[in-house]
């Protein structure tokens, strides 16, 4: 799940990167949260569910 979550961010601040370079915080904030999820995502131990 953050392994997706991960992903959609990733492509979010690379779309924003690219097309909308004059809001460069959002878009950095969106990057950390995405390697956020995805050292989450290697972290956490995995679930019944997984």
């Amino acid at each position: 799940m953050f392994l997706v979550i991960a992903l959609v961010l990733l492509l979010l601040w690379a779309f924003g990167f690219f097309v909308f370079p004059a809001i460069g915080a959002l878009i950095h904030i969106l990057l950390v949260l995405a390697i956020i999820a995805i050292l989450w995502h290697f972290i956490a131990q995995p679930s019944a569910r997984d």
